[in-house]
């Protein structure tokens, strides 16, 4: 099997070519696309054995859930529970854009999604590829770095072809991503309006910190 390399518009995805990317995550396996900050590996989180495909290709430790990505923030509402004020506060702010908020996950995506935490990550990426990807499937995707454990992000489609050679079958390049520092990671998942950094990336906490005082 050899990895495809398929170039969509980063702006205004292609909808054939969209469509081929749904198909191939329907079939289950991984694809590797642009996001706003970093390529990552998506598969349908539904899929349980597609999940663990991601874990098995990054060698990633089975207790980190998975990040996702959604293309709009009803989405959300869909699939976390108990989302309160400083939820919607961050997503106003901060989203289309390189912030993940963790929050409780509702009963529709499997347990194994969250690594068995009840936690979900969401993001609302700026990048137009995996909004249209995720609008077109029905189903957020997951979006973690596409990249083996100890080795750095890739920020090219060709970084992701050098680091799993043929391990993933379709690789989208949508050119390079927008920047080359993760995502702030905010965790609202103990509720009340309690909120705790998990990791400070593109937005620095001061920002997050003033968002959630207004």
């Amino acid at each position: 099997m050899t990895a495809e390399i398929l170039r969509i518009h980063p702006d205004e995805p292609e909808s054939e070519l969209v469509d081929r990317v749904v198909a191939s995550l329907n079939s289950g396996s991984v694809v590797a696309l642009p996001t706003d900050t970093f390529y990552g590996l998506a598969v349908d989180p539904v899929n349980l054995r597609a999940v663990d495909r991601i874990y098995e290709l990054k060698t990633r430790a089975r207790h980190k859930p998975l990040s996702l990505l959604i293309a709009e923030v009803a989405q959300a509402y869909e699939l976390a529970r108990q989302l309160d004020s400083a939820f919607d506060r961050l997503a106003e702010k901060f989203w289309p854009g390189p912030l993940t908020i963790v929050v409780k996950a509702g009963s529709k995506l499997p347990l194994r999604v969250t690594a068995n935490t009840g936690n979900l990550a969401l993001r609302v990426p700026e990048a137009a590829i995996p909004r249209a990807v995720v609008a077109r499937l029905g189903l957020p995707i997951t979006a973690t770095s596409a990249n083996l454990s100890g080795l750095p992000e890739c920020t090219y489609a060709h970084g992701v072809r050098d680091q799993f050679g043929d391990q993933i079958p379709l690789i989208v390049d949508g050119g390079p991503t927008a920047r080359a520092t993760a995502t702030t990671i905010v965790d609202l998942s103990g509720g009340g309006n309690s909120w705790m950094i998990l990791r400070e990336g593109a937005i620095p906490t001061h920002e997050i910190a003033l968002a959630l005082q207004h």
